[in-house]
């Protein structure tokens, strides 16, 4: 749909000058775009999410395998220290 404005401005001078201004108005949104673009920034937070949080639930897997390592050498060496200790015990009768 086209609108048409017609302006006239008259000088002191006695003369007109007319100006016309058209405008257009085709009715048209944005169409689907908005639309497209707000999914996938949705689809992008959620797999962001996914994908942090599986980080962090390797991370502590990480961590507990490390400590259960460390545990375990620990308790390893209290067993050779043991070990020696009954050796120098039976040694020394």
């Amino acid at each position: 749909m086209a609108e048409e404005r017609v302006t006239t401005v008259e000088t002191p001078s006695g003369e007109t000058h007319s100006h016309t201004t058209t405008v257009v108005d085709d009715g048209r949104s944005g169409g689907g775009a908005g639309w497209l673009i707000a999914i996938v920034l949705i689809i992008a937070v959620i797999a962001a999410i996914y994908f942090f949080s599986n980080m962090s639930t390797s991370q502590n897997a990480k961590n507990n395998a490390i400590a259960g390592a460390a545990h375990s050498v620990g308790t390893a060496a209290s067993q050779v220290g043991n070990a020696a200790e009954n050796a120098a015990n039976n040694t020394a009768h």
